[in-house]
């Protein structure tokens, strides 16, 4: 039987995290990331998660903007460019990423069959508001949850925990739906049923858990008993 609540991770789940440097290398003010985009956004994406996973062990939180920022600052450093023109339009992109050609579908479907929908992300409520509204799909969440409720970044369970209390809903009730595959084994963990989507064909996390399911996109989420 389909799930009541679905619930996605945002950033590269439902938001494109490589459009920011994609975007920027092919603007002429800042050619000299044509060579280096890849391994910018990349590397800006590694640090981005190595930050927020060694300030919730440290216990030193803070702002999902400040690990974007000191995540990508490392990058450009790593690949020799230094220009603050290029890092302030890549943090300015990052507010407006793209969402993937198929979530607008996938999040229609799910509210025409009256399911709830949300993101439960590491983002501050600032970023998520801004990329939901300019990848225009306000419309079929019925929730945003961000970290910052509980100061503590995931797979902490008391980020998952938000969830229940959100939506008054047992876990049973609930998909969990990211590309991470620390975060799908952290909410599998939890307790809920997982959906990994591993765009890139990786292995599997040698994690505590394992997803429900693993999917190449997000197309089929409407489909998942």
């Amino acid at each position: 039987m389909p799930k009541s609540v679905y619930v996605f991770d945002a950033y590269g789940t439902l938001f494109d995290v490589n459009a920011a440097a994609r975007q920027a290398s092919a603007e002429p003010d800042h050619a000299a990331l044509a060579d280096h985009w890849p391994t910018v956004a990349a590397n800006w994406r590694r640090k981005q998660l190595e930050y927020s996973w060694l300030r919730a062990v440290a216990d030193r939180h803070c702002d999902f903007w400040k690990v974007t920022e000191d995540g990508l600052d490392w990058a450009l450093e790593a690949s020799g460019l230094s220009d603050p023109a290029t890092r302030e339009r890549l943090l300015a992109l990052y507010w407006e990423l793209a969402a993937f050609r198929e979530v607008p579908e996938m999040l229609a479907a799910l509210k025409a069959r009256g399911a709830k929908t949300a993101i439960l992300s590491n983002g501050s409520p600032e970023m998520l508001k801004a990329a939901v509204h300019s990848a225009g799909i306000a419309e079929f969440l019925d929730a945003i949850l961000s970290v910052e409720t509980v100061g503590v970044f995931k797979p902490n369970a008391r980020v998952y925990d938000l969830v229940e209390e959100h939506f008054e809903c047992k876990k049973s009730e609930v998909l969990f739906v990211s590309s991470n595959g620390w975060d799908a084994a952290g909410a599998a963990g939890y307790g809920f049923d997982t959906a990994w989507i591993n765009r890139a064909s990786d292995p599997i996390d040698r994690l505590y858990a394992n997803p429900t399911h693993v999917l190449t996109d997000l197309t089929t989420i409407p489909e998942l008993p």
